[in-house]
């Protein structure tokens, strides 16, 4: 059992659950509900209903700590060594307590499939079964080079949820697909710092078969390629989504630490997921 198991107060296993949900990603999985409902929207009365914000509230904290919580107790022996864990993130501790409350969140999920119609019930399979899977045995796909970051697509199906619940139909494949890309770039860039602590750990990722240059070459290939699909979509979220393979270039180019870099893409992904909500929002009120 970690050390630490007996700083078992109250205070400290809230500190530890939030530390565990990381706060920082809180909107990976809630900003794209806010932009699928909005998409999705005729009239502004669709916007806030039992069902967006339902869905909205779940996927803001409930939803992160079925993710992250899930990965922590599969990576407990394997991130002893990520330094990622000192400060920002948390080691797993071994604590019942907070065991259990992962376990309700993830069972607070069943709730989603009450709150959305049918129509959107595949992408929440694929978020439950994707998010577990990814860390979890059999499949663990987080260990296999390519299926870590393809199976990373999860975190837009929340987005897919949202888009269903509201507007009864799919949404755009285009818009699935460039999200997908989206994904799958950001996934593979943010594991190019866990580059070597993964290899001491004989993890296989991505990122350590591709070595640190190809990486950022696949990251920049996603992003570029999520840039042309949603073009298809509209042409100015197109152009919007053409900042990321501009960044990477840029951190690329320049000496700027890539562990630095990875702690700036929680600013641009918000950024971004609020000016295509303030798009969808002017659409709705003014097209």
């Amino acid at each position: 059992m970690a050390q630490g198991y007996r700083r078992d107060g109250p205070a400290h296993r809230l500190r530890y659950l939030l530390t565990l949900s990381r706060p920082r990603f809180w909107l990976y999985l809630a900003g794209p509900v806010a932009v699928g409902v909005t998409f999705a929207a005729t009239t502004t009365a669709d916007l806030f209903t039992p069902v967006t914000l339902g869905l909205f509230a779940y996927f803001l904290l409930p939803a992160n700590v079925f993710l992250y919580g899930v990965n922590d107790v599969f990576d407990a022996d394997v991130d002893t060594a990520n330094p990622k864990k000192e400060d920002k993130e948390a080691r797993w501790q071994g604590d019942p307590v907070v065991a259990v409350a992962i376990a309700a969140a993830t069972f607070l999920g069943a709730g989603t499939f009450a709150l959305a119609p049918p129509v959107a019930w595949p992408y929440l399979v694929g978020f439950f079964l994707l998010g577990f899977q990814y860390s979890a045995p059999p499949l663990r796909f987080k260990t296999t080079p390519f299926l870590d970051s393809v199976s990373n697509g999860l975190y837009i199906l929340p987005g897919a949820v949202g888009y269903a619940a509201v507007s009864g139909s799919h949404p755009p494949l285009a818009a699935l697909a460039g999200a997908w890309l989206w994904t799958m770039g950001m996934h593979t860039f943010s594991a190019i710092p866990d580059i070597e602590p993964d290899r001491a750990a004989g993890i296989r990722t991505t990122a350590t078969f591709l070595g640190e240059r190809r990486t950022f070459l696949y990251c920049l290939a996603c992003w570029l390629a999520a840039a042309v699909v949603f073009a298809l979509v509209d042409f100015r979220i197109g152009l919007l989504l053409v900042a990321y393979p501009m960044l990477v270039f840029g951190i690329r180019r320049s000496d700027v630490d890539v562990e630095r870099a990875y702690w700036w893409y929680p600013i641009l992904n918000t950024a971004v997921g609020t000016l295509l909500t303030l798009g969808g929002l002017w659409r709705l009120l003014y097209a």
